[in-house]
């Protein structure tokens, strides 16, 4: 049922079956007038360089998105939401593959992605369709999350592939929308698509979260609970309420400075989903069941930060002896190892959107900032210890 669906998504924003990103119809530059006149111009935040917080310039002759492809669209934004691959972005990380996906012939000069937009969180309202988008049309609310080496969101309006976009849940605001699609995809790719899981196998299951108070955390717990899992969330005391209140069964408190010793009075686990990294990776695995299967993910990877370094070649080889080298050793001690990246989809969207209409996700949103006020969600963001989202309303 979900290939067929999959398969015809794919057809309706005008892609072949393969979803090869292959037009079905002939490929050009469609005009996009929809009026007499349109503005060529439009408010963002954008950076002029990778640096601190002070690079974020507002301005409001950012050029307008233009559909370049028949498969995408373009929305109004409504909100946005920040994660912490934006503060990252800022930051320079991941330029370098990034760069390379956004110019794979390199034929550009370095430096050309700027003025670069940040933001991967979108809910808004469809502008304009290309031409061969039938999903979609123009007035429908949507959510989405970019991928990282497009323009981003915190701007206007956004262009964005009509495969990456979903309908908006009715019962959610634009606000409460734009919290989700990025940290949903992010523990939907670590739980599903790489490790397995699902509303039919989880049930009776025992999974760990690592860094269960921030927006993949609290998402991660909500699904893992709807799909009949039980849930040791680690967090800090403060956030217990929360984690519990999303349906969390055990909360240990990772500042306690015994949360090994926590762990050994429980059972062992089939999951650990990992969404801080640093040293956990060291401990973690072992209180996994050995030789049942049971799988350590981790979102914190070398691979970006390996290309930043070593360059495109080098730090492929490099991210490559690393993750063969780790799952070999975990391989040894009856464990499985994996990485897990975000994933942009609209068909997982779809799905994401059927739990949060049947009440088994609802947001989780920290904190509110107006488009005037980005630099300070950025601060906000970079100073850790969420609680949920910042969520930025442009409209």
């Amino acid at each position: 049922m979900e290939v067929l669906k999959i398969v015809a998504r794919r057809r309706a924003c005008g892609l072949c079956p393969g979803g090869c990103g292959t037009s079905l119809r002939p490929s050009r530059l469609r005009d996009l007038s929809t009026s007499a006149s349109r503005s060529t111009v439009m408010p963002a935040w954008v950076i002029d360089k990778y640096g601190a917080n002070e690079v974020l310039r507002f301005t409001k002759n950012m050029m307008f998105p233009v559909i370049y492809y028949p498969n995408e669209v373009i929305i109004k934004v409504h909100a946005a939401s920040l994660n912490p691959i934006d503060v990252s972005m800022r930051s320079g990380y991941g330029a370098r593959a990034l760069n390379m996906k956004r110019d794979p012939l390199i034929m550009k000069d370095k430096g050309q992605e700027f003025p670069l937009t940040l933001g991967r969180d979108v809910s808004g309202v469809v502008m304009e369709c290309g031409l061969s988008v039938t999903y979609f049309k123009p007035g429908d609310q949507v959510w989405a999350a970019v991928p990282p080496w497009k323009q981003g969101t915190l701007s206007e309006f956004v262009v964005a592939s009509a495969n990456e976009v979903s309908h908006k849940p009715k019962s959610l605001t634009h606000t409460e929308a734009a919290s989700l699609p990025y940290v949903a995809l992010t523990a939907w790719s670590a739980l599903s698509k790489v490790g397995g899981l699902n509303g039919k196998n989880c049930s009776g299951k025992r999974i760990l979260i690592l860094g269960a108070s921030g927006g993949i955390g609290t998402f991660a717990t909500q699904l893992l609970k709807a799909w009949g899992a039980h849930v040791t969330a680690v967090c800090s005391k403060d956030a217990a309420t929360l984690v519990k209140n999303l349906g969390a069964d055990d909360v240990i408190d990772y500042k306690s400075g015994n949360v090994e010793e926590h762990l050994k009075s429980l059972k062992l686990f089939d999951f650990v989903l990992d969404t801080v990294g640093g040293g956990n990776e060291d401990w973690a695995p072992k209180y996994l069941k050995k030789w049942s299967g049971a799988t350590y993910v981790t979102l914190v990877t070398p691979f970006l930060l390996n290309l930043d370094k070593l360059g495109i070649a080098d730090g492929m080889v490099q991210t490559g002896f690393t993750m063969g080298s780790k799952t070999l050793k975990h391989f040894c001690q009856g464990v499985h190892y994996r990485w897990a990246f975000f994933m942009p989809s609209g068909v997982y969207l779809d799905d994401i959107a059927e739990l949060v209409e049947a009440g088994k996700v609802r947001p989780v949103i920290e904190q509110t900032f107006p488009f005037s006020q980005v630099p300070q969600a950025f601060l906000k963001t970079e100073g850790g210890h969420a609680r949920g989202k910042t969520v930025v309303n442009v409209v």
